[in-house]
């Protein structure tokens, strides 16, 4: 036995020997400007968030891109200034008035970045959307072999009928916004995708419906806020993408790919932009888990 143990005291020692640290040195790219810019007719301030790029192991958050120029102009030359009044790349547009809103539904609407000398462009159009009926709730184990419960909810709402529409839903629970990788939801004429069935003017199908529960459903007396926002179609492309390369993995995962950006900047040799530059009309419903909204199961 004591030999055995010094057997491998001798091979712990020498296996310990053999490691050698080896330090791998990684390129990094260029930091990129990324532009968070959704606005939307809400009331109240909207933002413009400017961030650049840091590298892949940089588990810090991205540095701001201060000193920007933002203004964002209308089809009929309105112009809307975003300034960054903390000096933190928040790009913020204050309305005058308490009741005033972003933007028009029919509008378009051009982002113009002047950052580091160069300068950058992104259109966007405000597309009308249906508004949300109502939010209901049925009370459900969290799995089938749980004991614990939550409840289900579903919102209603009906496709615009007669045109191509795309939408992005948003829930929030007790004002938090759900944001999960996997809590990214867009929809073509109330369904999945553009080849699909022909739901064009329908009521949007019960899977969208659903895709508003956070991981352990709601609770009794929550709130719950659901909003159904339009976007455009190179939008509703950009947040597939997006889904595709944040829910990435497996044995069977795809390469990863760069999203594609509507933010371009003017001199074609000039360094490029990443994220995405939107206006949305919303179409929203706030209610309560109670007797009101708690329906029986079926």
């Amino acid at each position: 036995m004591r030999s055995l143990n010094i057997f491998l005291l001798f091979l712990l020692v020498a296996l310990t020997a053999c490691e050698e640290k080896i330090d791998i040195s990684l390129d990094e790219g260029p930091s990129q400007l990324a532009v968070d810019g959704w606005v939307t007719n809400q009331r109240g301030p909207q933002t413009i968030r400017l961030t650049r790029t840091a590298g892949y192991f940089n588990a810090g958050l991205p540095p701001a891109a201060t000193g920007a120029t933002v203004t964002v102009t209308d089809d009929r030359g309105k112009v809307y200034a975003f300034t960054d009044g903390k000096n933190d790349g928040n790009y913020v547009w204050t309305p005058t008035k308490t009741d005033s809103v972003f933007g028009q539904v029919g509008r378009t609407y051009t982002l113009n970045i002047a950052f580091s000398g160069e300068t950058y462009r992104a259109v966007s159009a405000m597309r009308p959307v249906p508004a949300v009926d109502s939010v209901t709730f049925v009370k459900q184990k969290l799995t089938p072999v749980s004991s614990e419960e939550g409840y289900l909810a579903e919102f209603y709402a009906t496709d615009l009928p007669n045109s191509p529409d795309f939408y992005w839903i948003r829930a929030y629970q007790n004002g938090k916004r759900l944001d999960r990788t996997i809590d990214v939801s867009v929809s073509f004429n109330g369904a999945f995708t553009v080849n699909g069935a022909d739901t064009d003017g329908l009521l949007f199908i019960r899977p969208i419906r659903q895709a508003i529960n956070p991981e352990k459903l709601y609770q009794e007396s929550d709130s719950v806020r659901v909003e159904v926002l339009s976007i455009t179609a190179d939008a509703f492309n950009f947040f597939q993408q997006l889904s595709t390369q944040i829910n990435n993995g497996g044995l069977f995962a795809s390469p990863p790919a760069n999203v594609p950006t509507n933010v371009l900047n003017t001199r074609t040799a000039g360094p490029k932009a990443v994220g995405f530059f939107g206006v949305s009309a919303v179409g929203s419903k706030t209610v309560k888990v109670d007797k009101a909204t708690i329906r029986p199961k079926s």
